[in-house]
């Protein structure tokens, strides 16, 4: 891990358990309690590569944090507390954290638990990455066949002129189909 990477976030605001910890595995750390924290500090000075949070209670608060900094700073979190009971999983679950470590910090598997939780974090925004390109790919499609529609409605052409034409129309102005089919639309909604 490099200097200055890896950000603790205590509740407690005197609690230095899990940095050190860290410094005796050779992690480098900056620490700070829950209550100082500055998001816009996260994104613009510290830019960690991880967030360990380490709440003995699950608050409302630490719950919070944690959805803003998914909001704000896609970044691996890991969360250690002693809440263990199915509703408290649930909430955590739902926040995006990339690991919960429940009842306690064993120093021998922080570095694992950390290993562990990059890894899943990065498999999760692969996944992520490659459903939003679907979703892209799905709405072009969409644009496309409903461009087709028109012009074998307006034009009498067949799917496959009408496919053919816009591609060409797309390639005539150097633009991409899905461009020229959003185009047509407009097109047919202005003539309307």
């Amino acid at each position: 891990m490099n200097a200055l990477n890896v950000l603790v976030i205590e509740q407690k605001p005197n609690s230095k358990e899990l940095e050190k910890i860290l410094i005796n595995q050779g992690i480098n750390t900056v620490t700070m309690a829950i209550q100082e924290l500055d998001i816009s500090q996260l994104i613009d000075t510290i830019r960690p590569i991880i967030i360990l949070f380490n709440a003995s209670e699950l608050t409302d608060m630490v719950l919070q944090v944690i959805v803003k900094i998914n909001e704000d700073y896609a970044v691996p979190i890991i969360l250690f507390s002693d809440a263990d009971d199915t509703k408290a999983i649930n909430k955590v679950i739902k926040t995006g954290v990339s690991a919960y470590i429940v009842n306690g910090i064993e120093s021998k598997r922080v570095k694992s638990i950390i290993h562990v939780a990059i890894a899943r974090f990065n498999e999760q925004k692969k996944l992520k990455d490659e459903l939003t390109q679907t979703k892209l790919k799905l709405e072009e499609r969409k644009l496309i066949d409903r461009a087709k529609g028109i012009l074998i409605k307006t034009r009498g052409f067949s799917e496959d002129e009408s496919y053919h034409t816009l591609r060409k129309l797309a390639m005539d102005r150097n633009i991409v189909i899905s461009e020229m089919a959003k185009n047509v639309i407009s097109m047919a909604e202005l003539l309307k």
